[in-house]
Formats: C-alpha cells, structure tokens, sequence
C-alpha cells in the first residue's frame, strides 16, 4: 500500500486469557485509570473466538481493509476521512456509541462475546484490566507498538502496559490544573496557592469575604477528583503482591488528602449542593459564588459555557504537596481522565487497525484533526500537543495556559499507580460512603474510605481474585 502510513514492522496477535498471576504482575507494571464493568461482565465472556499467540497476517496485496471504530467521540468520521484520503488500502469507519458505562461498554462486550463487534474500540484507560480478565484485547507489541510507544508521554505509555505488553494505544488525558476566576482571587488578595495549604488559606479567605462564595465544589457524587489528588499525594489504594490484592484506602497519602477536604467540608468553604458542570454549577461560576475548578485539562471547554465567562478565567497549576515533606511519593499533577484506541481480539487485521490509531495520535496532521472535529482530551504524543493549543486563549484572559500549565504538567505524572480490575465498583462504593459522610453517616472523609473499604475487598473477592485488607 504505498502512500500509506505504518508503524514499525511487526504483526499482531489475538492473546490467550491472562492469568491472574499475571494480571497482579501486570497491575503492578503502572496501570492506571478506573474502572471494571462489573455487570456488564456477566454478560459474556467476550474475545472467545480461537485465540492464536501467532501474529495475525497482514491483508493480502491490492486487498482494500476495512475497520470499524466505535467510539463516543463527536464527528470522528471527519477525522477517519483525512486518513482515508490518503490511505486508499485502509478504509476507516467511524460508529457512534453511547459514552463508556452509559451503554457503549455494553455494546461493545455484547459484540465481542459474539465474535464480532469493532476492531478498535475507545476504551478508557480505567476499564483495561476488565476487558483483559474477558480477553477482549490485541497484543499491540507482536507487531511493532514497542517500537512506537516512546513516542507518547511516560506516564500514559505506562498506563497501557501489563504484564510487559501494550494493550491500547493512548488517545488521550486530562492532566489536572487550577482554573480560577482572578477576580475573585483580587478581591482577597491573594494569588493561585502553589501547595494545598496554600489553597485552605485562599478558602478561608474566600468564603469569610462572602459567605455565599467558595473556592469550588465538592462532588460527593463522583470522587474521581478525590481520587486524582489522592494519586498526586501519593497514594496508593491497589497494590499487587504475589498472588493477591492488597487493598489500603488509608494510607498516609490518602489521609492527608482527607484531612484536608474534611477541614474545608467542616469549615464550610467548599459547595456541596453543585456539583461541577451541573446548571446551578454554571450559574455561580458566572457570578463568582464558585471562585475555581481543579479539573483535567478538558475541563476548559465545559468552562468556556459558563455565561459571560470570556476573560473572566485563567488557569495555573494545580496545588502540590510540596509543603508536607512527609509525602515523599508526591508528584506535580496527576490525571483525571484518559482513554485509549484499543484494538480488540476479534479484529481480523490489527495491523492496519494499529497504523490508524497511531497515526491519530502521534501524527500532527492526525492530532489536529483530533482535536478541531472531536475536541479531543490532552494530545497523548510527547512532542506535538496540537497547533490549536499553542496559541493564546481569548477565553481564558489571552493566556497560553496549555503551554504554561498542562503542557507541564503531561510530564509531572506518576507511573506507579495501580487500578485494579473491579475499580469501578470501588468508585460507586466510595460516592455512596462520601453521601453518607455529607449527610452525618460518617463524621469524615477518612471514616468512609475506612467503611468503603471491606466492601471493595468484598469486590474484589466476587470477581474470584485473591485480596486483603492492609489494615
């Protein structure tokens, strides 16, 4: 197929079963991200066909490949379309699903336990390890992806690989910064904190000034933001030895984290009634009530809704841990957010399906298309963020807030994180406890980690995987 973009030599493979041995191994290796489908599970057991772990061929010369990619990303055939342009050998079709746990993970291991479905799907980096334990994944290292992975940034690139090998392409994040209205932050005199103490006195500060002002919400409701700043501190909550789980949701890293959010909850200086991005959330981040956001990069998007917004917004990065030098595993940022094109084990040519994928993500031509059609997340690629996001942004008071902030903080990420193959349960286990901690069921964040967590250790065991508690 001259003309036609490809990654370094090599074939694909439809892989075997993982063990669970090597799920733990591979867990260990720097997953990150959230998620198992829990239910969805059991509806099948998808990728069953044959496997083979000999490479499958690439298609016979002349021979025009067609792929499928379903995902949930707005106007992805445009992008598919400037591939195809100039790859007449491989054709890509784009097929809308449902977000994720909204109905498209569904459609997607219905399909495959079928023996059919996509040959890339977008899959979030959190649901990984549950389409491994369903055998849903192509080994993308059997035919060329280890050539090409140090093209992405370190941190994403560990989040796809278990066991030693890579499992999806990364396609996008959401590295966390501070977007803050400077109005708001003036009328205190103070500036965005550079740590998380720093940002307790700015809350103070905020809320003392007008009762009915704080400097963001918490969201009970979804604890992934908890969670990002819990990563950040060092926390980790999954930890793989030998043949088991060992599950500590308490640890130091996480303790600080709660102990901070209790004192802002108990003083009163976060808002607990809007819930970011909801219509009342809207409304007072137009008028100030809500004075900032830490959010993944895509963040800035929903942001630009809120009324008469333009040049009232800027961004910085997010409070560090630096002034707590107890929490010796801190990083800079941490993600909140990401997915992947990951190739499925049904699909007849992963090869080509690989050369697509990668081009969409490393490619400029490709990332550019990414993010004018679909609005793409954080550009995956360690060297090209995209020719958009270079430029000053009117809505955020002319800043070149990408390169200043999220740029950076891409390349502030831990690789060590560990999600476990049931962490979505995990996550609705602890938004459950966190309503109850905002409701007098609890008397702190830390007693619902505490709670939740025999209950995720129950999870865990539902799913047949050795676990423990670690206190």
């Amino acid at each position: 197929m001259p003309d036609t973009w490809t990654p370094a030599r090599g074939r694909p493979a439809t892989p075997p079963p993982p063990s669970r041995r090597q799920l733990l191994r591979a867990a260990g290796a720097g997953l990150a991200g959230l998620g198992a489908l829990g239910a969805t599970a059991a509806c099948g057991t998808p990728g069953t066909a044959p496997a083979t772990t000999r490479p499958l061929p690439a298609a016979p010369a002349g021979e025009v490949v067609r792929l499928q990619y379903w995902a949930w990303l707005k106007d992805l055939q445009q992008v598919c379309d400037v591939w195809n342009a100039k790859n007449p050998g491989v054709q890509v079709e784009a097929v809308w699903i449902p977000g994720g746990n909204s109905g498209g993970y569904q459609k997607i291991f219905s399909a495959l336990a079928a023996g059919s479905g996509p040959d890339i799907a977008q899959i979030e980096v959190r649901t990984l390890p549950s389409y491994l334990l369903q055998n849903g994944l192509a080994d993308l290292g059997q035919y060329g992806f280890e050539d090409v992975i140090g093209s992405y940034d370190a941190g994403l690139a560990s989040q796809v690989r278990l066991d030693g090998k890579l499992w999806g392409v990364p396609q996008d994040s959401g590295p966390i910064g501070f977007f803050y209205r400077p109005e708001s932050l003036d009328a205190v005199g103070a500036q965005p904190p550079a740590t998380w103490e720093e940002w307790l006195e700015v809350a103070r500060a905020v809320h003392a000034n007008d009762p009915g002002h704080w400097i963001d919400s918490f969201n009970a409701g979804d604890p992934t933001t908890f969670i990002s700043i819990a990563t950040q501190a060092g926390a980790t909550w999954f930890r793989p030895e030998g043949e088991e789980w060992v599950i500590d949701m308490t640890d130091d890293a996480t303790t600080a984290v709660a102990r901070l959010f209790d004192t802002a909850l108990d003083e009163g200086l976060l808002n607990t009634a809007l819930p970011p991005f909801s219509v009342g959330w809207f409304a007072a981040a137009g008028n100030g009530a809500i004075a900032s956001l830490v959010s993944g990069s895509w963040a800035d998007a929903l942001i630009e809704g809120t009324t008469g917004g333009e040049g009232q917004w800027r961004v910085a990065p997010v409070p560090t841990w630096a002034s707590d030098p107890a929490l010796s595993s801190a990083v800079g940022s941490s993600y909140l957010g990401g997915s992947t094109a990951a190739i499925t084990s049904t699909c007849p040519y992963p090869r080509e399906a690989l050369a697509f994928a990668t081009w969409m993500t490393t490619d400029p031509e490709g990332i550019d298309a990414m993010i004018r059609y679909s609005g793409i997340g954080w550009s995956p690629a360690s060297d090209y963020i995209g020719a958009a996001r270079q430029e000053p942004s009117a809505f955020f008071s002319d800043q070149p807030y990408n390169t200043e902030v999220f740029q950076p903080a891409a390349q502030q990420q831990r690789t060590d994180w560990t999600w476990s193959p049931v962490t979505l349960q995990a996550i609705n286990i602890v938004a459950d406890a966190f309503r109850a901690r905002l409701t007098g069921g609890y008397r702190t964040c830390l007693d619902a980690l505490a709670a939740a967590q025999p209950q995720v250790v129950a999870a865990h065991r539902d799913k047949g995987l050795a676990v423990r508690a670690a206190s």
